[in-house]
């Protein structure tokens, strides 16, 4: 087994080859690449059973052993991602401004890819296939380092892609996944500055902590999900309902799943008894503050801890708020900047919504879930950043890219 640094050097050495590869032939290797993990299904499932039997053996929850499933379904979907990322425009090379000086020099700003990306997740198979079709198709090297509850089931996907690459002549070295279990293996990779130009962490709040602490390579934060919707007065019954249902309960596993929901008083008195009812119909536990547990029934009283926990699970706390400045209060003190959603009837309030609450995306009448590359029309996405340098929100293609400066003259000394 090579070392980290052994595999980010076998990297940085292909990503020259990778970058003079042409848009046509990134876009070849992408459609190979969805068509071999259609073919391999049986193959990638009989890997994740693995992981997952180990998983059941250990106690893993039903929300993380959710997140480490694959089936036909979500192959198909990591499949058509990378299609997705095939029929994307190719950012590389993009002239994004042009000057002329007086002196003559002229003067071009273009998108070029960073280099080396690092990426460590945890047990989320997608985010190996996501990750290497977005580095890939901006002519990025990428060294991988998947959670070890997922390593069968990454080492097989991984396999999979490394098939598609030296079937069109592409390098296989720059695709590398760290098979090596132990804990070092992050810290070897968040250190190996001169190899690795950025590592984007993916995943919870102890792992995004971690890589704040210990990388020494540049990092883009991605963060935990403590997303809000706020019901207004003037909210649709029907559609608050549609809303918090989807936000909380489609997929709760994931970071732009709904956590807290907050309910203006007038709002609650007449609707939210019913919605609780909806709510726990779908298996919600319900975790409310004294307003929203003496309206409803069956609502377990808060403590200040559930505020500003992402469950990412079945599990949603609920507060009775007597305005617009309360609920934007709220999300303030117990956000993460992320997903924040609005419904409401209200033109006035929902521009003061959305033009106040500081996260990455902001929702006026619909749900959170949809804070996703894929949705967003990016293919698939890197990661969600919650930070405010270079990439906010889903991460696609652009946010892969950095820019360089190519001066033109035609013999131009400076005096």
């Amino acid at each position: 087994m090579r070392t980290v640094r052994e595999q980010a050097l076998a990297a940085k050495q292909a990503k020259a080859k990778l970058q003079q590869a042409t848009t046509m032939q990134k876009n070849e290797l992408l459609l190979e690449m969805a068509d071999r993990l259609i073919a391999a299904e049986a193959y990638l499932m009989e890997a994740n059973e693995k992981d997952l039997d180990n998983g059941r053996t250990n106690g893993m929850s039903t929300s993380l052993l959710d997140r480490l499933s694959l089936n036909k379904t979500r192959i198909e979907a990591m499949a058509e991602g990378l299609r997705q990322i095939a029929d994307l425009p190719d950012p590389i090379g993009t002239v994004l401004s042009e000057i002329e000086r007086p002196n003559g020099l002229r003067i071009e700003q273009l998108r070029v890819p960073i280099g080396v990306i690092g990426m460590i997740y945890e047990a989320r198979p997608n985010v190996t296939v996501d990750a290497a079709g977005l580095s890939l198709k901006t002519g990025n090297a990428v060294v991988l380092r998947g959670g070890t509850a997922a390593l069968n089931t990454n080492v097989a996907l991984v396999g999979v892609l490394h098939g598609a690459l030296k079937a069109c002549n592409l390098p296989t070295d720059a695709l590398q996944y760290v098979e090596d279990p132990d804990r070092k293996s992050v810290d070897e990779l968040l250190t190996a500055n001169g190899l690795v130009d950025v590592v984007i962490p993916r995943g919870g709040r102890s792992l995004i902590q971690h890589v704040v602490k210990h990388a020494t390579v540049p990092a883009i934060e991605t963060g935990e999900g403590i997303c809000h919707t706020f019901l207004d007065e003037t909210a649709d019954p029907a559609m608050a309902r549609n809303i918090v249902l989807n936000a909380k309960v489609q997929r709760p596993s994931v970071c732009n799943s709904l956590e807290t929901l907050l309910i203006h008083r007038d709002f609650a008195t007449r609707e939210w008894p019913e919605l609780a009812k909806y709510l726990q119909e779908a298996g919600v536990e319900l975790r409310g503050d004294a307003r929203a547990a003496s309206i409803a029934h069956g609502v377990t009283p808060a403590v200040d801890e559930d505020w500003s926990t992402e469950y990412l699970d079945l599990i949603l706390s609920v507060a009775i708020v007597d305005s617009l400045d309360e609920a934007m209060e709220h999300i303030r003190n117990y956000g993460t900047l992320h997903s924040e959603c609005i419904v409401t009837e209200n033109d006035e309030h929902a521009i003061r919504f959305l033009n106040e609450v500081d996260a990455a995306a902001v929702y006026h009448n619909a749900s959170t879930r949809f804070t996703d590359g894929f949705e967003f029309g990016f293919g698939a996405e890197i990661g969600i950043s919650t930070q405010k340098l270079h990439a906010r929100g889903p991460m696609g293609l652009p946010a892969l890219t950095t820019v360089q400066y190519r001066i033109h003259g035609n013999g131009q000394v400076r005096k």
